[in-house]
């Protein structure tokens, strides 16, 4: 086994032979049961933007170049849910799904044994933290060529305090020195193997973390340390979930655009959309980009051509006409709405039910009648939300809890519809320049606002990408427009708007 060190502690080798791993295997680590969750499934099984949290964290080595071989170390039970779901995903890097052991070290043990005889770089990562970038896997192999025991952590933005057992400070460490410790820890196989092999001989053994083991019982192997990213969370308790999803909202709305005009033209040509509420705003120019590009697009509103998206014969008929006409649907988009202000206590029946029926009746009905279309391409629903869903506004009561129940609706669908193939996604918007916002809200400023055609771009891009379960929030870039002073809380608070109904 070639190493950096001797056998005997305190000793190096002058001149070690150079390093030649045969391969390059992550270990994901799956072996917590969700206790701090309070969940009745490991917390690993959770589902975070559309897709369990062990799927997003295998996707990660699965896509990484430097990674040859993936090894997934599985809670007791759950061993045949863990390979469904690599199964599922198709992830070919993906060589075991074993049971892992009751401690830490007991399956790091059995992950060594799994990794088999022979020099080889092996990364060992929390299956609970599905936010790894590429970035950090690809500097931890990097730095496998240099030293043989690499660590991933982030500086400390708190100050750090140590309490005796009376809970009373007993130090303050300086901040400058200390670092959050984070996952994957990389490792050349002689020496995690050595630090393992002379920790069996103390009785009070017991690791929390693999590099720690190292530090212990090969001292002076030098660990080195790379820049973490505060993305990379763990998912441990009930607050870590809402901030991972939310996390993998921000990265969606990073969508990658294509190259060029041309790029676009041979992704779109041929395919075949459906857009409710198509006569104005953001349907409409999503219908023309979506043409320009090649698309067969079929616009459909109350007013162009009296289609109401709450009634189950307009919207059967509406996609019968696009089927009719192509034999295909691969994208149905649903950017109708109507936004009605004041008081709840003061609106009518009539009203009320009227924002009820289009805001949220409509979709609803959209997205079962769509779904046998989209089945046979494999296609995406697509919705619109507005930020008022993550907290209800005075005078939009109704608009804020339908847009809310559209984010809800989104991440239901994209789970129950996983198995068809069917994706299913919503667009969350800054404030946008559409004629339904100007009818509710008058003439504004309009470098105050995002224009339509940003937010039709941005759904052209989520259409052809592969996201599912996803809210993606529209933002102007930095700098770009921006107003000249911060808006008054009650323009800040004003939801932002999809398309008219017509």
């Amino acid at each position: 086994m070639t190493q950096d060190l001797t056998t005997e502690p305190g000793t190096r080798r002058e001149n070690p032979a150079p390093w030649r791993p045969s391969r390059t295997v992550a270990v994901v680590l799956a072996g917590g049961t969700g206790t701090r969750l309070g969940l009745g499934i490991p917390k690993q099984l959770l589902k975070i933007a559309g897709k369990p949290i062990i799927e997003h964290t295998l996707a990660v080595f699965e896509a990484a170049p430097e990674i040859d071989e993936i090894i997934v170390l599985m809670a007791s039970g759950h061993v045949d849910e863990a390979r469904r779901i690599v199964d599922k995903a198709g992830f070919r890097k993906v060589t075991k799904v074993i049971e892992g052991g009751d401690t830490r070290n007991a399956t790091t043990r059995i992950a060594l044994d799994a990794v088999g005889e022979g020099d080889c770089n092996i990364l060992f990562h929390d299956a609970v933290r599905p936010l790894l970038n590429g970035r950090i896997v690809r500097e931890c192999v990097n730095a496998l060529w240099t030293y043989s025991a690499v660590d991933v952590a982030i500086p400390s933005a708190d100050t750090i305090i140590q309490v005796d057992e009376n809970d009373c400070i007993t130090d303050i460490p300086v901040r400058a020195t200390l670092r959050r410790g984070q996952t994957p820890q990389a490792f050349r196989s002689g020496t995690i193997r050595e630090a393992y092999r002379r920790a069996e001989g103390d009785p009070n053994f017991a690791a929390t973390d693999d590099c720690g083991v190292v530090l212990r019982y090969l001292p002076e192997t030098p660990i080195k340390v790379i820049d973490g990213s505060d993305e990379n969370i763990k998912v441990t308790h009930p607050v870590d979930v809402h901030l991972a999803d939310k996390l993998f909202q921000l990265a969606a709305a990073k969508v990658p655009r294509l190259a060029d005009q041309r790029a676009y033209s041979e992704e779109v040509a041929g395919r075949t959309i459906v857009v409710f509420g198509g006569s104005y705003g953001i349907g409409h120019d999503l219908t023309e980009l979506a043409r320009r590009h090649g698309a067969q697009v079929f616009p459909f509103s109350r007013s162009s051509t009296g289609t109401h998206v709450e009634r189950p014969e307009d919207v059967e008929a509406a996609l019968k006409t696009a089927f009719d006409a192509t034999g295909r649907i691969d994208h149905v988009v649903v950017t109708a709405g109507i936004l009605e202000k004041g008081a709840l206590a003061e609106m009518d029946q009539d009203t009320i039910d009227r924002v009820l029926q289009v805001n949220f009746v409509g979709p609803v009905t959209v997205a079962r009648q769509a779904l046998p279309y989209l089945q046979h391409t494999k296609g995406q629903l697509l919705l619109y939300t507005s930020s008022s869903y993550t907290r209800g506004r005075a005078d939009y009561a109704l608009y804020s809890a339908t847009k809310a129940a559209l984010v809800n609706l989104t991440q239901a669908l994209s789970d129950e519809w996983a198995e068809q193939g069917v994706r299913v996604n919503i667009i969350n918007p800054e404030r946008t320049a559409t004629p339904m916002r100007t009818k509710a809200f008058g003439e504004e400023p309009e470098h105050t606002l995002l224009a339509a055609e940003t937010v039709a771009q941005a759904s052209l891009d989520v259409l052809i990408s592969d996201l599912t379960g996803q809210v993606i929030d529209v933002r102007r870039p930095p700098g770009e427009a921006a107003p000249l002073a911060v808006p008054a809380p009650a323009q800040a608070d004003r939801p932002i708007d999809t398309a008219p109904v017509g």
